[in-house]
């Protein structure tokens, strides 16, 4: 069985994503097989915040020089987009980044 810390592995913390915070949106970087219905309940157990909508992202790997002949990949990950309700409390992870 996993927990919800197997589903949300960590927060996304780049400029595009800060611009979201005064809206209530938050960004995270999730396990690959996990759905939204997963990761809704997962982000209201860790953080104890209200869930209205997720979106999720397929993040494709890219091409990088290695050197000489071996072109190499990042990574695919999963990324999902949380909304919370507007009288939901905000996530203290995110509050002093901004």
């Amino acid at each position: 069985m996993r927990t919800a810390y197997d589903i949300v592995i960590r927060p996304i913390i780049t400029e595009q994503s800060m611009e979201d915070l005064d809206i209530k949106k938050y960004a995270f970087e999730v396990a690959k097989d996990a759905n939204k219905i997963e990761i809704k309940k997962a982000v209201e157990e860790i953080f104890g915040v209200t869930v209205i909508k997720v979106t999720t992202q397929n993040v494709h790997p890219k091409q990088k020089r290695t050197g000489a002949y071996p072109m190499g990949k990042t990574a695919a990950w999963k990324k999902a987009v949380v909304k919370l309700s507007a009288d939901s409390k905000d996530i203290e992870l995110f509050e002093g980044m901004v």
